[in-house]
């Protein structure tokens, strides 16, 4: 075949599966934005987003999704708690001080936990978790926002942990060489060369890693709860919205205003991870032009 014939077909092929890629996303949001504008008629943007009765099977129904955008919210900033600090202190333990005989152990061990079933993770919660959140806290039920953040945080841990470890070990030796042997300590140099250089990378892991939370469905639908409420505490029981798009969906006829309104929630949590992946872009290039 002819050489140039051959680069041709190449470079063809590769921007045909970057079309059908792009062409795969397009049809996704088209027509989860077709088939959830409907509700509109049913109910106004403003009340949709702000009110607090989610009532869609009753007569007459009511679609106001604030105490699923609460109760994601809600789980999404608790697991953020629990999953950050623990994560960036992992990769830093992997990265600068574990010895490589640990570091091989430990880092696939920590990589496993992505490949763990969700819904595994989520019966852990219903079993096992539950009960002991219970028992300690004396809360009502155990299935609430403490038992799914973290089960959430766990899932996060992989994303957040692998990036930033990777991040942190991208910083040039050199660096991190120049700085000791000027007199900072190891403390000094991580915490003022090391970490600041891997800005970019650690940013965009913990976003990626919450970006995961807030679309999670299967943990969230089995231990978080389930009620429609607007969560005061985090002992309170809670329905995210991909628990209610999940739990509800199968119910809700073909084509109804319920249809509809699971589909606009869609919209909703697609706009939410949108965001997520959007910021982290932001702050990824922002801190790739400092270092630069």
């Amino acid at each position: 075949m002819n050489k140039y014939l051959r680069e041709f077909l190449f470079k063809n092929g590769l921007m045909v599966c970057a079309l059908v890629s792009l062409a795969g996303l397009a049809a996704i949001v088209w027509f989860l934005f077709q088939e959830g504008f409907p509700v509109l008629q049913h109910v106004s943007i403003k009340d949709f987003l702000t009110g607090q009765d989610w009532y869609p099977t009753e007569n007459p129904p009511s679609f106001q999704i604030l105490p699923l955008i609460a109760g994601s919210i809600a789980v999404t900033i608790c697991a953020s708690v629990f999953a950050i600090p623990l994560g960036l202190m992992t990769a830093i333990y992997l990265s600068h001080i574990a010895s490589p005989r640990v570091r091989a152990f430990f880092k696939p061990c920590i990589e496993l936990l992505a490949a763990f079933p969700s819904v595994i993770i989520g019966f852990i919660g219903m079993a096992v978790l539950a009960p002991v959140i219970q028992t300690i806290t004396g809360a009502p039920t155990g299935l609430n926002v403490l038992n799914a953040s973290i089960l959430l945080a766990l899932m996060a841990l992989p994303t957040i942990c692998t990036i930033s470890e990777d991040a942190l070990r991208s910083v040039p030796n050199h660096m991190k060489e120049a700085s000791l042997a000027v007199g900072a300590t190891n403390w000094e140099t991580l915490t003022k060369i090391t970490i600041p250089g891997a800005a970019s990378g650690i940013s965009t892991a913990v976003m990626l890693g919450m970006s995961r939370v807030i679309g999670e469905t299967m943990v969230v639908l089995m231990a978080a709860g389930g009620a429609a409420i607007i969560p005061e505490t985090i002992f309170d029981p809670a329905r995210p919205l991909p628990a209610a798009i999940v739990a509800e969906m199968a119910e809700a006829p073909f084509r109804s205003s319920h249809y509809h309104a699971l589909f606009a929630t869609g919209i909703v949590l697609f706009l939410f991870t949108f965001a997520f992946n959007l910021v982290a872009f932001k702050i990824s290039k922002k801190y790739k032009l400092q270092a630069s």
